[in-house]
């Protein structure tokens, strides 16, 4: 059993290693895979797809280092107690705290993962995990500023989102603390999420300082989660590039499939949340003003590669209830919306 982990541990390795090589190849070799009269011709598709996963990438990156290095800290100097202490005894009480701790800290979907991760192994209640997983990647200073800078004619579009983000988020915190409890849905043992722990941590007669506690933690967290990333980006680049989009635009007619279409696309394109709000700008003559909130509100949310990253870490049963609770708590909420108000 022990020997038959080990492997599949390996494997997973191994692909992670291939497929950051296949990263730093293209990266480093891009011109040359343009040159037509190179010996091997790459399709303009391919040379399209190419870009848009290094774009991806590129742009997660140093949020995902973000994210690791945060966890890390977390890990080494939050206490197991502190949490108990200071969060509010009542389930449902203390999802309006978490909702504002969202809106502290300058965390996109990219690196919130592996926070709400070590925050739950560290003993916060799941349902206000989920708070935090939803709201902070929306509610933050550095999406806000960008969105303004983005619809600066139009604020309607930010009061919107920041609205419906912090709403929706101690809403759906909500229906899945009832739902769930407070029972354990992670995937990984704390073994299997540290890495090595006699080394990292402590061991007999070698006690090593938490600065390196911190480091050592952080590279195992970052190559954790690089692997499924690049993964994700690869998936999302694929559907950016063959997916047609003069059929989106086609059926993203009206309020209701233009919020649905718009909806999709954003969990398709899996963009920053930092960025996003310049690329719903660029639809603003085409789709409605209400489909354009729910593109701000659900793809920071739940898009293609952060899905990937909750499939490896916590349990099918509680990402895929997560999912559906969150696309119908948006599209109902961006329709309600729209209905009464826009």
């Amino acid at each position: 059993m022990k020997a038959g982990k080990k492997l599949i541990g390996f494997g997973k390795d191994m692909i992670g290693f291939v497929l950051l090589l296949l990263f730093l190849i293209l990266f480093f070799n891009i011109e040359s895979f343009k040159n037509t009269e190179a010996s091997i011709a790459v399709p303009d598709t391919w040379l399209t797809v190419n870009t848009i996963f290094l774009s991806i990438v590129i742009e997660a990156v140093p949020f995902i280092l973000l994210g690791v290095f945060v966890s890390a800290l977390i890990q080494i100097y939050v206490k197991e107690e502190w949490i108990h202490r200071y969060l509010p005894k009542n389930a449902y009480a203390a999802l309006l705290p978490a909702a504002f701790l969202g809106a502290i800290f300058p965390i996109c979907e990219c690196a919130i993962v592996p926070i709400v991760r070590r925050l739950i192994k560290k003993g916060m209640p799941l349902h206000v995990g989920v708070v935090f997983l939803v709201g902070a990647p929306i509610l933050n200073p550095v999406v806000a500023a960008s969105t303004y800078y983005a619809f600066r004619t139009d604020l309607t579009v930010l009061y919107a989102r920041m609205g419906l983000a912090f709403i929706l988020a101690i809403i759906i915190g909500g229906i899945l603390y009832i739902i769930f409890k407070n029972s354990d849905q992670l995937k990984l043992s704390k073994e299997e999420l540290v890495g090595i722990t006699p080394v990292t941590i402590e061991s007999p007669g070698r006690k090593m300082n938490r600065f390196k506690q911190t480091l050592y933690h952080a590279s195992d967290e970052f190559f954790l989660m690089g692997k499924y990333l690049i993964l994700g980006a690869f998936i999302a680049s694929l559907f950016q590039t063959f997916l047609d989009r003069e059929l989106l635009l086609t059926i993203g007619s009206n309020e209701w499939s233009s919020t649905a279409v718009m909806m999709a696309f954003a969990f398709l394109l899996s963009l920053c949340s930092e960025a996003d709000a310049f690329v719903a700008s660029s639809f603003g003559n085409t789709f409605t003003t209400g489909s354009l909130i729910a593109f701000l509100v659900y793809g920071p949310m739940l898009d293609l590669k952060n899905t990937i990253m909750l499939f490896a870490f916590f349990k099918a049963r509680f990402v895929v209830t997560f999912m559906i609770v969150v696309t119908v708590a948006v599209f109902a909420a961006v329709m309600t919306l729209q209905l009464f108000i826009l």
